[in-house]
């Protein structure tokens, strides 16, 4: 009290609250992912998903690492049931990229939470063989990327990103084939020269996706330009 018939001083605590600088870190060298709650998610629309590796993890553009995607790509199809398909998809140096559909956006979330989880502990089992047992660590430096698609021209500039993302990163330098052995890119039926452009053989091991069901990623993004040419190569995103 400051007095008889006074005021009386209230003090307040000064902990707590939203804070400057507070929440997750984002991992690695460069800058995360926001992590502030995803927008909603319609099932009309596509999701193009990038997944960054930690660097221990070394060259994913290898075959071992392909069947270990294949591997989590066959467990996402048994386990989700269709809530959430990945449709193409694309291997390259230090990370993912991933069109898929989703019910919404629970089910993309934990649709990619079951495909990290596979593909972590493969990926570990994989580089811990080297050394008599598994590897511990985080495999994916943060939360994955996830980019809402939801029109035609921004669904054709993410299936040319995607499946010919070789070309952006140079891989395709030295190599004569026609699409990038390391994606999805051989169960593309809209490509300008024709969707037949590699041979299969008994021994092939094609990434398992789905066809796609929405009408962007299935036949709208037509609407979004010119075919695409398997020799296009991909601008930034």
């Amino acid at each position: 009290m400051s007095g008889r018939g006074g005021q009386r001083e209230f003090h307040f605590r000064t902990w707590g609250g939203k804070r400057e600088g507070a929440g997750r870190r984002p991992s690695g060298t460069r800058a995360g992912v926001c992590h502030l709650r995803r927008p909603e998610l319609l099932a009309r629309h596509p999701v193009h998903v990038t997944l960054r590796v930690h660097p221990a993890i070394g060259r994913l553009r290898r075959r071992a690492v392909y069947r270990v995607v294949r591997r989590a790509l066959a467990t996402s199809i048994i386990k989700r049931r269709g809530s959430m398909r990945v449709c193409h998809i694309s291997i390259q140096g230090n990370h993912l990229h991933l069109l898929i559909e989703a019910d919404d956006r629970a089910a993309l979330s934990r649709g990619m939470q079951g495909f990290e989880i596979s593909c972590a502990r493969q990926l570990n089992r994989l580089i811990g063989n080297g050394t008599g047992g598994a590897r511990r660590g985080r495999v994916f430096v943060d939360r994955y990327h996830a980019e809402i698609l939801d029109g035609p021209r921004r669904v054709r500039h993410a299936l040319a990103y995607v499946l010919n993302n070789w070309r952006r990163h140079r891989e395709d330098v030295g190599n004569r084939a026609r699409l990038d052995p390391y994606s999805s890119a051989a169960a593309f039926a809209g490509w300008a020269d024709g969707a037949f452009l590699i041979r299969l053989t008994p021994s092939t091991e094609l990434l398992p996706v789905w066809f796609p069901r929405t009408w962007l990623l299935s036949e709208g993004w037509r609407r979004g330009g010119r075919l695409i040419s398997p020799s296009e190569r991909p601008g930034p995103a």
